[in-house]
C-alpha cells in the first residue's frame, strides 16, 4: 500500500503540472478520483483474450503485398471491477517482427499465467519489463498487454494518459489518410472520397506506376502529402530523384525510401533530400534509435513494433534529445489502439492514426478525426469506449 500511496502522490504533483488540477500539499489532499485498493490487500489482476479479424473497407496494397483483412487479438486486464482494453494486430508482412495469430495467443496465454502474481497495476515497469523478457519476439501480444495495462492505471487514475504525460490535446496534429497502391479509377476515387474529411493524404509508393499514382491524385487535390515508398526504391540515385519530382509536386515528407539494409545508400539520400525522410522498417524498439541518427531525419514509431506506450514514450523522447523528428503511426487496427497512440500525438510532427478508419468492424469508441485533426477524448485511460 504505501508504495502505490507514494506513486499516486508523485503522480498527482505531475499532473498538476498537465492541467489535472490535482491538489499536493498533503497526503489527505490526494483527490478521491485515485481509486486505490477498493478490495484491500489480495487483489489481483486477471487478463482474458480472443482472436479478432479486422475487415478491410478496401483492398489495401503496399509494395510488397495486397490484402482484405488483418489478424488481432483482442486482450483484457480487470482488476478490482475496472477493465483496461488492449489489442495485438498482425499484418501479415509484419509477422515475423510481430508474430502471428497462433504465436500471439500462446504469448498471451503465457502472460495470463503470471499476472495474477501481481498485485499492483501501478508496477507497469516492473510488470512489463517481466513480461518483455519473457521472450525476444512478440513485439504485438506484448503491446497487447501494455496497451490494456495503461488504460487501466490510467482509469485507476482518473486522467488520460496525454494529461498523465503533461501534453495539451489541442497540439494533435492532422492525421494523415492512407491511399494504397491500385489502378488510376480506384486511386481518383478514393482521393475524392477523402479530399474533403483531411488535411494531409498518405500515399504508398515503391512500384513502377508511382508517377502515375501521384498525377492521378494531383488531378483530384492539390492537399499536402506524405509518401511512404515501402522499401521499393532500390538504386539511391533513382530515389533522390524520385523525392526531387516529389517535393514538386506539393509531397511533405519520405517515409523508407529504400530498403533498410541499405544504410549507407540511405544516408546519403537523406543527406541530399530536400525533404525529411523517416525510419519505418529500419526501426522497431528503443534500441534501435541512436543508430538512425544520421540516417534518417526522424523515426516513425508504432505501437504494434515497438511493445507498447511504455516503450513508445521512451522512443519519442529519445529521438527528441537528439534532435530528430518523431511521427506517430499505426498498422490496420481498431480505435483501442489507435486511441492509445493517440495519446502521444501532441508531441509529435507528424501523425498516421487512420488504420480505425479502415476497417469496418472497430469495437470501440476513441480518438476521431474532426476537420482531418487528432481529437483526443477527455476519458481516463486510453479514451476508449466499448460499443
Amino acid at each position: 500500500m504505501a508504495t502505490r500511496k507514494e506513486f499516486l502522490q508523485t503522480m498527482a504533483c505531475t499532473a498538476l503540472g498537465a492541467g489535472l488540477g490535482i491538489g499536493c500539499t498533503n497526503k489527505s489532499s490526494l483527490s478521491p478520483i485515485f481509486n486505490i485498493n477498493k478490495g484491500g490487500v489480495g487483489s489481483r489482476m486477471t487478463l482474458r483474450y480472443f482472436p479478432y479479424e479486422l475487415q478491410l473497407r478496401h483492398t489495401f496494397t503496399v509494395a510488397t503485398s495486397s490484402r482484405t483483412t488483418t489478424q488481432g487479438v483482442q486482450v483484457e486486464i480487470e482488476y478490482e471491477g475496472l477493465i483496461g482494453y488492449g489489442e495485438a494486430s498482425m499484418p501479415p508482412y509484419l509477422q515475423k517482427e510481430l508474430g502471428t495469430l497462433e504465436s500471439v495467443q500462446a504469448f498471451l496465454k503465457r502472460v495470463q499465467d503470471i499476472i495474477g502474481e501481481f498485485d499492483d497495476p501501478f508496477k507497469l515497469e516492473e510488470i512489463l519489463s517481466r513480461i518483455d523478457s519473457m521472450s525476444e519476439s512478440d513485439a504485438a501480444a506484448k503491446a497487447a498487454v501494455d496497451i490494456a495495462l495503461h488504460d487501466l492505471v490510467g482509469k485507476m487514475l482518473g486522467a488520460p494518459w496525454y494529461k498523465i504525460w503533461g501534453f495539451d490535446a489541442a497540439k494533435a496534429p492532422s492525421t494523415t489518410f492512407t491511399i494504397g497502391i491500385d489502378t488510376p479509377d480506384v486511386v481518383r476515387a478514393k482521393t475524392k472520397e477523402c479530399a474533403e474529411k483531411f488535411n494531409i493524404l498518405k500515399v504508398k509508393l515503391g512500384r513502377d506506376n508511382d508517377k502515375e499514382m501521384i498525377e492521378t491524385i494531383r488531378s483530384v487535390t492539390n492537399l499536402p502529402i506524405a509518401i511512404d515508398a515501402n522499401q521499393g526504391w532500390k538504386d539511391k540515385k533513382y530515389a533522390l530523384d524520385m523525392i526531387h519530382w516529389l517535393n514538386e509536386r506539393g509531397i511533405v515528407m519520405i517515409e523508407q525510401p529504400m530498403p533498410k539494409t541499405q544504410i549507407d545508400d540511405i544516408a546519403w539520400v537523406t543527406e541530399h533530400s530536400p525533404l525529411p525522410v523517416f525510419a519505418d522498417e529500419s526501426i522497431q524498439r528503443l534500441k534501435d534509435v541512436a543508430a538512425q541518427k544520421g540516417v534518417f531525419s526522424g523515426i516513425n514509431i508504432k505501437l504494434m513494433k515497438c511493445t507498447g506506450m511504455r516503450e513508445a514514450w521512451k522512443m519519442l523522447n529519445l529521438a527528441r534529445a537528439m534532435d530528430m523528428k518523431v511521427m506517430i503511426g499505426c498498422m490496420t487496427e481498431t480505435s483501442c489502439a489507435c486511441s492509445a497512440a493517440a495519446q502521444l500525438s501532441p508531441a509529435v510532427d507528424f501523425a498516421d492514426l487512420d488504420g480505425n478508419l479502415l476497417i469496418a468492424n472497430d469495437r470501440f469508441r476513441g480518438m476521431e478525426v474532426v476537420n482531418g485533426k487528432i481529437t483526443i477524448p477527455d476519458l481516463p485511460g486510453i479514451g476508449v469506449v466499448k460499443l
